[in-house]
């Protein structure tokens, strides 16, 4: 598991072999064989890996690409899986992003549409506090 989320997570930053064992100070045969899965980085280069590629020292050990079928996020980014939507447009948010992101019954999303980049959910509160600071910012600077 290790082995193919450091390939991943290096191909995804767009990293040669030589780059990333420049930035966790080893040598590029050393990285190579971490990705062949001949060796496993040491705690020290392990916790430089998870900084660097923003993920959980957990998750670049454990996440599983073969079994969830799709490669290791980076920290605060999540796919929750694929939602169906009913008949009537409605659509279950996964039990995993509703306790993510502290949703109950009753919780009000707001609903943002961009026909070139698609749709995107936000609960009401955080959309409304972004707007006070925004207008706190504006009266502040005038």
């Amino acid at each position: 598991m290790i082995s193919q989320n450091i390939r991943s997570l290096r191909e995804y930053s767009g990293l040669t072999q030589e780059a990333l064992a420049s930035r966790v100070g080893v040598a590029r045969q050393t990285v190579a064989k971490w990705e062949s899965d001949e060796a496993t980085p040491d705690l020290e280069h392990a916790s430089a890996l998870a900084k660097l590629f923003s993920v959980s020292l957990d998750d670049l050990i454990r996440h599983d690409e073969a079994q969830v079928g799709y490669p290791l996020p980076p920290r605060g980014k999540h796919l929750f899986g694929v939602v169906r939507m009913g008949e009537r447009g409605q659509v279950v948010i996964p039990k995993r992003a509703r306790e993510v992101f502290d949703l109950h019954p009753g919780s009000e999303l707001l609903l943002l549409g961009d026909e070139a980049q698609g749709l995107a959910l936000q609960k009401v509160e955080d959309a409304l506090a972004m707007m006070e600071s925004f207008s706190r910012a504006i009266n502040d600077g005038a």
